[in-house]
């Protein structure tokens, strides 16, 4: 089983300056270079202090310059935010500058706060159709001369410029939910990226299924599934504690998010209560420690390893929690120290 580090200049305080959040972001990606991790990943948003990330490009190139041999992905790409051929390009620059590190993860987005204002308001549906279009675009655009009529995006022969360093250029993910989407990533040779969010490990078998179901279906394809989890280590119950604490506050902030009813202020949501938060039952601490891998490093090792045995082929660290940063960083420590060692010579 391959590790990965899903990581983003995280703020939920206006105290949190963007120089220590960048300077925080790079530490820990360095940390998961050095500690043996395959891939960092970080995503796309925008107007947005939760998850700051506006071109994972220009953060990507960065930290090829400050990491040894780490891959380099975005997780993900907002597909309906960008035409085909700028993607093509700006994808094969990166690969490009970073010596053939990096790996392209893509999805349809989903807050409709984003939408609103950049999607003139689209719905996921509509989202989903740009995604459809622009793979094979943009993989048509690396092999050169490509000309396209679709609903969404037309534009006559083109080529991706530069061309990306890897052959048949960077390896695509998408982030598939149901199951149509698990078929048409295999059928288009990506890879495929799941989430269970907050719904624990009856989601992750469920995910597993449709990706064995769409396996079943494309025989000639091999297909990668990588499962991303929020996951954090403690070393005792008092560490753990609060680490549910966090991830109930950034999970109960998340579904403000994702709801698009909360007032947000120069790109901040208005903060929630303890009284708000302990509505909130799906989010509490209690179901933050059933749904999401939280534990000492033997229990984190005995639960991915479930996950390794059900066929998933790589785990990703998800680090955005709301934790402070001292935390993040003892929870990765362990995790790289004493979780992963467990898994030598199983890959």
């Amino acid at each position: 089983m391959d590790f990965s580090l899903f990581v983003h200049m995280e703020r939920m305080s206006a105290k949190d300056t963007y120089q220590e959040l960048h300077d925080q972001f790079i530490e820990l990606a360095q940390m998961a270079d050095a500690g043996g991790m395959r891939t960092v990943w970080t995503g796309e948003h925008h107007s947005m202090d939760f998850t700051i990330s506006p071109n994972p490009f220009l953060l990507l190139t960065e930290l090829s310059q400050k990491t040894e041999q780490i891959r380099l992905g975005t997780g993900t790409i907002v597909a309906p935010f960008w035409h085909p051929i700028r993607l093509a390009g700006e994808a094969a620059m990166t690969d490009l500058i970073t010596g053939g590190r990096l790996e392209l993860g893509i999805a349809r987005g989903a807050y409709s706060y984003e939408y609103d204002r950049l999607g003139g308001g689209m719905d996921a549906w509509a989202a989903g159709e740009h995604l459809r279009e622009i793979i094979p675009a943009i993989k048509g655009l690396w092999v050169g001369d490509y000309a396209m009529e679709g609903k969404h995006y037309a534009f006559p022969k083109s080529t991706a410029i530069p061309k990306p360093l890897q052959k048949n250029g960077p390896p695509v993910w998408v982030a598939a939910r149901d199951p149509n989407s698990f078929d048409f990533a295999m059928k288009k040779d990506c890879h495929i990226q799941v989430t269970p969010l907050w719904n624990g490990d009856d989601e992750v078998v469920d995910l597993m299924a449709k990706f064995k179901e769409a396996k079943a279906a494309n025989p000639e394809k091999s297909p990668k599934a990588m499962l991303l989890n929020h996951t954090a280590v403690g070393a005792n119950s008092t560490d753990i504690a609060q680490d549910c604490k966090d991830m109930s506050r950034f999970y109960c902030h998340f579904g403000a998010w994702f709801r698009n009813e909360r007032p947000i202020t120069n790109g901040l949501i208005t903060e929630l209560s303890d009284d708000e938060m302990a509505k909130i039952e799906m989010f509490s601490p209690e179901n933050m420690l059933k749904n999401n891998v939280v534990g000492t490093p033997d229990q984190v090792t005995e639960r991915v390893m479930n996950y390794q045995k059900m066929g998933y082929d790589e785990y990703s660290f998800w680090i955005d929690s709301g934790a402070s940063f001292k935390d993040k960083k003892r929870s990765l420590r362990l995790f790289i120290d004493e979780v992963m060692p467990n898994f030598k010579g199983n890959t």
